[in-house]
C-alpha cells in the first residue's frame, strides 16, 4: 500500500470510529434525559398526592374541630344559665332554712368551681359537684312544707330541671362531635397529618364517678 494510499486508508478508519462515537452519544444522551424526566414526574407525582392529602386532611380537621368548638360553646351557654339560678335559689332556700348553712355552702361552693373551670375536664367535674350539691339540698327541703310549696322555689327548681335537660342534650352533642373528630385523628390521613398541623385529640365531657356520688346528708347537717 502506497504512502497516500495508507493516509486515506486511516482517514476512513478515523471517520468511521468518530461516526460510531457520536451515534453511540446520540442514543445514550436521549435515554438519559428520559429518566431524568420519568424521576421528575415521579417526584411532581408524589409532591402532588402528599399536598393534596395534606390539604383534605386539614379541611376535614378543621371542620371537624369547629364542630368539637361549638358544641362546648352550647354546653357552656346551658351550664351558665343553670349556674345564674342558682342564687336565687339559695337566697329563696336560706328565707326558710337558716341553719342549713352547710348544704346551702356545697351549693355555692360547686358554683364557684364551675364559674372557675377553664377546661372540659374541670367543668364536668364541677357540673357533678353541682348535681350532687342541688341533690342534697332537695332532700334537706323535704323537712320544709312551706319552702317545698313556695311558688318562687316550685318556679326555680322547674327552671333548673329544664335546665339540667339542655346540658344532657348538649353534652351528648358535645360528645358526639368529639367522638368524630377523634375518630379523624387515628385514620387515614388524619393519623398521618394530623399531629403535624397542630391537632389534638379533644376530651370528652364525662363525670367523675367520685363526684357523682349522693351526699352524706348528714355530714352536710352537722357542718
Amino acid at each position: 500500500m502506497s504512502f497516500s494510499g495508507g493516509i486515506l486508508y486511516a482517514l476512513v478508519q478515523w471517520d468511521i470510529k468518530n461516526s460510531v462515537s457520536q451515534a453511540e452519544r446520540l442514543s445514550v444522551i436521549p435515554e438519559g434525559r428520559k429518566r431524568d424526566e420519568e424521576v421528575f414526574l415521579a417526584v411532581i407525582a408524589v409532591i402532588v398526592v402528599l399536598a393534596g392529602g395534606l390539604m383534605l386532611s386539614y379541611n376535614g380537621l378543621a371542620g371537624s374541630k369547629e364542630a368539637v368548638e361549638t358544641a362546648e360553646a352550647d354546653v357552656d351557654t346551658m351550664l351558665q344559665r343553670r349556674a345564674d339560678l342558682i342564687p336565687n335559689l339559695v337566697s329563696t332556700v336560706k328565707s326558710y332554712t337558716k341553719h342549713e348553712t352547710g348544704v346551702v355552702d356545697r351549693v355555692l361552693e360547686a358554683r364557684d368551681q364551675l364559674m372557675n373551670a377553664d377546661t372540659v375536664e374541670e367543668k364536668s367535674e364541677a357540673d357533678q359537684q353541682i348535681d350532687s350539691a342541688l341533690s342534697g339540698l332537695k332532700v334537706v327541703v323535704e323537712n320544709y312544707p312551706e319552702l317545698k310549696s313556695d311558688t318562687t322555689y316550685v318556679g326555680l327548681m322547674d327552671e333548673l330541671s329544664g335546665s339540667e335537660n339542655r346540658i344532657s342534650v348538649a353534652r351528648k352533642d358535645y360528645n358526639e362531635a368529639v367522638k368524630a373528630y377523634n375518630t379523624r385523628l387515628v385514620k387515614f390521613p388524619g393519623n398521618v397529618f394530623g399531629s403535624m398541623l397542630g391537632f389534638e385529640k379533644a376530651s370528652y365531657f364525662e363525670a367523675d364517678d367520685s363526684a357523682a356520688d349522693t351526699p352524706d346528708v348528714g355530714d352536710m347537717l352537722a357542718e
